[in-house]
């Protein structure tokens, strides 16, 4: 009977740990900054920390689905980067007004998302080598299509889409990518929670074969995952064409690597099976407010970058204590 007890205390210290952890580190990152340096605490530093979480934040909600599938992309930078230089191709170049333009980068992302999916499902090739390959070949075409510079485009609504608020809308808090990031976030944790499909996307990282068996249509669900991590890079794309009214090429290279850490730091297991879409954001938040923490008190990059990786490896070590208790049952 004890040891029963102790089980059930460990599993529901893991469940909270699980639900709040993520949370309770921003809360204690986000302290501790205020500590050093009250300015992080203004209204115009956190719509600059909502800002710049925003691309890393789309891109993660995407790539949850494929951690907890138990696959991975490392393509997700470059797809951001291609879709910013269509949105802003489709625009400076062939004219077309900013809803096809902005559709046609979402396209282009689903499209290499698809091309994931197809060569992993039905070539079973592995994840981190097709993603490996199509990281270099999406930017290799970004490169091609913008000749290898920038995209300007004039200034539309897209632009405001992630633009410092102005004055009369200072109501609204954050900028509307913000509450567009919020809103695909509550819509895909619902999609996880309460659809067949939410669940056969857990069945499949927690144990390939045994889903397999059980009926799960294993490649289409995979299909799905990548198309759809490929989708919200493309959305992530537009983001950031937003934020710097401009296709750039060579943007966001090595942020995939952001993107994988905001799922982990937010709970997602490298092992496949476990991942919240609220605690990616939630790892988003937390990367973001450690660079504008180091900012604000003038530490050099090479020392916010020590401090992000140093996280990133506290949170993999967390993921490893957990899995490691759940099989045994440690204390």
């Amino acid at each position: 009977m004890p040891k029963i007890l102790s089980s059930r205390k460990n599993q529901n210290w893991l469940s909270w740990f699980n639900k709040f952890g993520p949370l309770l580190a921003l809360i204690i990152v986000y302290g501790f900054f205020v500590a050093l340096n009250a300015k992080i605490a203004t209204l115009t530093a956190v719509e600059t920390i909502v800002q710049q979480t925003v691309i890393v934040g789309v891109s993660a909600i995407g790539m949850t689905l494929v951690i907890i599938s138990g696959g991975i992309d490392l393509s997700a930078g470059s797809i951001i980067a291609m879709s910013s230089v269509v949105v802003a191709w489709l625009m400076d170049t062939l004219g077309f007004n900013p809803i096809l333009a902005a559709l046609g980068g979402v396209l282009a992302g689903l499209f290499w998302g698809l091309v994931n999916g197809s060569l992993i499902t039905r070539l079973r090739l592995v994840p981190f080598i097709v993603t490996l390959g199509t990281l270099l070949v999406v930017r290799g075409f970004a490169k091609g299509l913008a000749h290898s510079m920038p995209i300007n485009v004039e200034q539309t609504w897209l632009s405001d889409i992630l633009a410092t608020l102005p004055p009369d809308q200072k109501w609204q808090l954050i900028p509307p990518g913000g509450w567009m990031m919020i809103l695909f976030a509550l819509i895909i944790a619902g999609m996880l929670r309460y659809t067949s499909l939410g669940r056969h996307i857990v069945a499949v990282g927690s144990n390939e074969d045994t889903a397999r068996l059980c009926g799960v249509a294993v490649e289409r669900v995979k299909l799905f995952v990548y198309s759809a991590a490929g989708a919200f890079s493309g959305l992530a794309g537009l983001m950031m064409m937003s934020y710097q009214e401009q296709g750039d090429p060579t943007g966001a290279v090595g942020l995939e690597l952001d993107v994988i850490a905001a799922v982990v730091i937010g709970g997602g297991s490298l092992s496949g099976g476990e991942g919240s879409i609220l605690g990616s954001l939630v790892g988003a938040m937390i990367m973001t407010v450690i660079r504008t923490g180091c900012q604000l008190m003038g530490w050099p990059t090479w020392a916010t970058q020590v401090v992000t990786g140093a996280v990133i490896v506290v949170a993999v070590t967390i993921d490893r204590l957990r899995h490691r208790k759940a099989i045994t049952g440690e204390v």
